[in-house]
């Protein structure tokens, strides 16, 4: 997996800490694991925080999958494209106070279920049900879950999708570790500004997206395909000088 690919994963998983403040840090604060009723406090939050990831890294499996399949047809720009416009249209329903995986109706009603066994699971206190309340949370809508997942459709290929994801988990469990721990560090006014801001990078993002996939010969934004080619045999031409020079 390219380093790039690494590092862009831990980053936006590690900026996402601020807004998982704002949306899930409430959740994780109701739980109720204390310093003073349990020893094994850091123990429980610990497998809070993994379900969380372990949530992310099969969002990132399915959408791995199915970015695969588009990339074996041939359609990977159609896919890039696809994502971008789907980023667009979450940042314009987010942008008027609404989540976009509350307009799809069968999302709806998966979305209330969770919500449901969430609420009952918040009151139990075994390592079980820290595990499936990580799991549950990981499933709530949240913008830069969104964003992580286009970038990881996009990605073209399952392993690469399934890493991402799994990297982007992890950039986030510093700070809802510390939600956790420490309760509230951020006022009501701080996440109200933090969660207005994640339309507008939903926004950002979903147009690079689309640009790239249009092809249209931005450099780095939106690169010729050909250019891209010629880039990957330079660099394959390159490789196999060395070799060569090696084995003399």
């Amino acid at each position: 997996m390219e380093i790039a690919l690494i590092l862009s994963a831990i980053t936006l998983g590690f900026t996402s800490g601020f807004h998982c403040l704002g949306m899930c840090g409430p959740i994780a604060m109701s739980m109720g694991i204390s310093k003073k009723q349990s020893s094994n406090f850091y123990l429980q939050n610990f497998i809070y925080q993994l379900g969380r990831i372990t949530t992310y890294t099969l969002l990132g499996l399915v959408f791995g999958i199915v970015g695969e399949g588009f990339q074996l047809a041939g359609l990977q720009q159609t896919l890039t494209v696809f994502a971008g416009i789907i980023l667009i249209l979450m940042s314009v329903t987010s942008f008027r106070g609404t989540d976009f995986a509350t307009k799809i109706p069968f999302l709806s009603k998966l979305l209330f279920q969770v919500k449901i066994k969430l609420g009952t699971l918040l009151s139990q206190t075994g390592y079980s049900s820290r595990f499936l309340t990580g799991v549950l949370n990981g499933l709530l809508p949240c913008g830069m879950v969104y964003m992580a997942l286009t970038a990881s459709l996009a990605a073209g290929d399952m392993w690469k999708s399934t890493t991402f994801m799994a990297l982007f988990g992890l950039g986030t469990f510093p700070f809802m570790f510390v939600a956790v721990a420490f309760g509230n560090i951020l006022t009501v006014v701080v996440r109200t500004q933090i969660l207005k801001f994640v339309p507008v990078l939903m926004l950002i993002l979903g147009g690079l997206f689309v640009l790239r996939g249009l092809d249209i010969g931005i450099p780095y934004v939106s690169p010729k395909k050909e250019m891209l080619q010629v880039g990957k045999m330079e660099m394959d031409k390159s490789g196999t000088e060395k070799s060569g020079k090696t084995c003399h």
